[in-house]
């Protein structure tokens, strides 16, 4: 389990990442957080190459996966991911998503050492 606290316009908003994060995403929205992620950083890589821009769909993943990383972590926030977005003037996704990507990362990161030699 990490957590890491991101400032967000003028706002401190703490996420957090473990192994309930997949559930907690499910269970919210329905959708395979896996999936949405592959799409969510091929994207963000192709923006980052000059390839192709970031779609309203990877938005809308990029909204979902900071809104259940930040009730992860403080989970009297509102129930409501609209409600929660309110909160927030408007900010850059480009700003805020390496931030959530690393923090999943580090979430995921095994320091297992195989037993292949």
């Amino acid at each position: 389990m990490t957590s890491k606290t991101i400032k967000i316009g003028d706002k401190d908003v703490l996420f957090k990442s473990s192994a309930a994060i997949p559930r907690m995403y499910r269970m919210k929205f329905h959708k395979d957080i896996f999936g949405d992620l592959s799409k969510l950083e091929k994207s963000y890589k192709d923006k980052e190459d000059g390839t192709s821009e970031l779609q309203i769909e990877d938005l809308e993943i990029f909204e979902n996966l900071a809104y259940i990383m930040a009730f992860h972590a403080d989970n009297t926030i509102s129930k409501d991911i609209n409600e929660w977005l309110e909160q927030f003037e408007t900010f850059s996704i480009y700003e805020i998503l390496p931030e959530l990507l690393s923090l999943w990362g580090m979430n995921t990161f095994t320091t297992v050492s195989s037993k292949k030699n």
